[in-house]
């Protein structure tokens, strides 16, 4: 049975409005590719390099709840911000976050990520030192390849003791990208 794009339009939007949805999600075009956004109520979920639905819908429904749809209007606030990141136009973001299920120290890692101006780049030893971990710097490099909100937590702004970009779970060459957006000189 196919239902009419009106009607599926509808209905995600009826969901959406009447908070009956635990997680929504939609496709973001960006200069670096798809971006898979995920939001719950709580904020944003996900941003994935990794536009493959399918492969999100089990951890979405894992970690939000079973009532997960494709709902671009429940997107449309990290949607419109990441535009504006992507056209120069914002330097920092203002969206919640959604960190269920992380550890007390990835969340604090997190915290001090966030706090990372535009266009700067720190070390994983320091951002390990302001997270108040000065040992950790290997758990921080961790923790940035397991970041499920890049960009808005923005991981690729953390190089190498030595100045290297080393890895980015989003790929090397989308690291420049974002750097090079914010006129960071590689």
């Amino acid at each position: 049975m196919t239902v009419p794009t009106d009607l599926d339009i509808r209905f995600r939007e009826a969901a959406t409005r009447s908070g009956m949805l635990d997680a929504g999600y939609d496709l973001v075009d960006s200069p670096i590719g798809p971006l898979l956004v995920a939001a719950s109520g709580r904020g944003l979920l996900r941003i994935s390099f990794d536009a493959d639905i399918e492969q999100h819908l089990e951890w979405l429904s894992r970690v939000a709840g079973r009532s997960v749809l494709r709902a671009p209007r429940q997107i449309d606030g990290a949607r419109r911000e990441l535009d504006e990141y992507f056209e120069g136009r914002r330097h920092a973001f203002d969206l919640s976050v959604d960190l269920r299920e992380v550890t007390p120290f990835t969340e604090r890692v997190l915290h001090e990520l966030a706090r990372i101006p535009f266009g700067e780049t720190t070390t994983y030893a320091e951002l390990a030192a302001r997270a108040g971990s000065p040992k950790a710097a290997r758990a921080v490099g961790m923790t940035m390849n397991r970041n499920r909100i890049p960009i808005v937590l923005p991981c690729h702004r953390v190089i190498g003791a030595n100045g290297s970009l080393v890895g980015y779970a989003g790929g090397l060459d989308r690291k420049v990208a974002l750097l090079t957006l914010e006129g960071v000189l590689l």
